[in-house]
């Protein structure tokens, strides 16, 4: 999509403090952060919505979540707790229409999260 800003992320068009990339995914800080840690995972693949993975995709999305783990690992968040979010369609607060998964951490989040 030549119009994504994530696609554009990913293809190096526009800066960001990209923080792990792979074969499959590329991770990146959040510019309006929510949290101490803030941390975007774009699978390389471009997909619209959670609505748009396919049965093919599955692997690509589990992937999105072991790199978080792996990283909120190295960061020391995996004793103390982090939350990972994927948000589908405007109502759920997507503005990016290119999955994402959200790291949150640092800070306790409570529940509901609004």
């Amino acid at each position: 999509m030549s119009d994504c800003l994530f696609c554009k992320i990913r293809d190096g068009h526009i800066p960001a403090r990209v923080v792990y990339r792979d074969e499959v995914c590329l991770a990146f800080e959040d510019i309006n952060p929510q949290a101490p840690t803030h941390v975007l995972f774009i699978p390389l693949k471009h997909i619209p919505t959670v609505n748009d993975i396919a049965l093919e995709d599955r692997e690509l999305v589990g992937h999105l979540y072991t790199a978080a783990a792996r990283l909120a690992r190295e960061r020391g968040h995996a004793d103390n707790g982090y939350r990972l979010v994927m948000n589908t369609q405007r109502d759920a607060g997507q503005t990016v229409f290119h999955i994402h998964l959200h790291m949150l951490a640092g800070r306790p989040l409570m529940w509901p999260p609004g």
